[in-house]
């Protein structure tokens, strides 16, 4: 039920988690709205309610399941309705339930359909007619509207799980005049035993490609003032403003930051006051005093990876470091620039992200790809 709606309530400056779904208040006529879920178990339905005030508002009707013909209705400020042939799948029990889980959803705690897979796998470990009414009893405690993700498999959906509660010679709900067939019964128990065995070994498993998030630990590229040729080899190798020279058409600049900030501007003048700059730091700030070129923003990604790829082609031993982060994540600290730096995860981290980019070409170079 949370699926992606994310949201929070502050609550004695903690942050609560929820989540929402749609829903129908009736204040004399029907009002569609949000109803709003928290993890500490509070519901807003026009109102915070404990779970146990919801349960009552559900069977007063305030929160709507039933929708009764030529009754009106209306979304704020969206456009107004009157109910003709209404149908609707839920029932005070089966909101009451969905509301349930998604709380246990939100504190990560097993919801109905998690306990009854457990209860399904308890019974292929034992195949006891006990264990069998255990996943009965648990199927059932699914809400109606949710039994059909249960297997999440929409082809599917729920049928080896009815048949399985039904047994061989027993009713599911859609074919009650035809008992289930021991040959539906066991195409049932293969399909759980492959499902089964399918998640046991899906941790081990790896994408074609290789894998989706890195196996190295994050490496954090701190903020470091001034930096000297002598810390090669180190992170701070990484920075931009590493004093590593590079030489960009023909002109040799301090470090890829001398460079870039020369590049940003169209005034020879400035460039080489950039370029024979003490530090990076009194070359960006006498970027800042000139004009930069028409559409600089758009373009400064570019630049930066035509500069750092330069810097790495050119100094080998800065590169072989580079390759030893692995598949780490680069975190670039940049108290300038949220742009370029992570900014405590508020940040955009491009220099950490094309540094990742250009480690990849040096793989790709390295092994004969590139």
């Amino acid at each position: 039920m949370i699926g992606r709606r994310v949201t929070h309530r502050m609550a004695d400056g903690v942050r609560v988690p929820g989540t929402w779904r749609h829903a129908f208040i009736r204040n004399g006529d029907y009002f569609l709205t949000d109803l709003f879920i928290y993890a500490d178990g509070l519901v807003d339905c026009w109102g915070l309610v404990t779970l146990d005030e919801f349960e009552q508002k559900l069977r007063s009707g305030w929160v709507a399941t039933e929708l009764p013909e030529g009754a009106r209705a209306s979304g704020h400020d969206l456009a107004g309705w009157t109910f003709h042939e209404p149908r609707t799948w839920l029932t005070p029990e089966v909101m009451l339930a969905e509301v349930r889980d998604t709380i246990d959803q939100l504190n990560g705690r097993p919801d109905s359909t998690d306990r009854c897979l457990a209860a399904v796998d308890a019974f292929l470990a034992d195949r006891t007619e006990e264990r069998r009414a255990e996943v009965r009893a648990a199927y059932h405690a699914i809400p109606r509207t949710q039994r059909i993700y249960a297997l999440g498999d929409m082809d599917h959906r729920d049928e080896p799980l009815k048949v399985l509660v039904a047994g061989p010679g027993g009713h599911t709900e859609e074919w009650p005049d035809d008992p289930v067939t021991q040959e539906e019964y066991d195409e049932a128990i293969a399909f759980l035993e492959d499902r089964a065995r399918w998640i046991a070994e899906r941790p081990s498993r790896v994408p074609a490609d290789g894998p989706a998030t890195p196996h190295a630990p994050a490496v954090h590229v701190p903020h470091v003032y001034p930096l000297k040729p002598s810390e090669a080899r180190t992170k701070l190798s990484l920075r931009t403003d590493f004093p590593a020279p590079v030489d960009i058409d023909g002109v040799t600049y301090p470090s890829a930051a001398h460079a870039y900030w020369a590049l940003s501007t169209a005034d020879p003048a400035v460039r080489t006051a950039i370029t024979n700059a003490d530090t990076a730091a009194a070359a960006a700030r006498l970027a800042a005093e000139a004009p930069q070129h028409d559409g600089w923003e758009h373009a400064r990604a570019a630049v930066m990876h035509r500069l750092l790829r330069a810097k790495y082609a050119q100094h080998p031993d800065l590169a072989d470091f580079l390759l030893s982060t692995a598949d780490a994540t680069l975190v670039y600290a940049d108290a300038d620039s949220a742009f370029w730096g992570d900014d405590a995860g508020r940040g955009r981290n491009w220099v950490g992200r094309l540094l990742e980019l250009i480690r990849s070409e040096l793989h790709a170079q390295r092994a004969g790809l590139g």
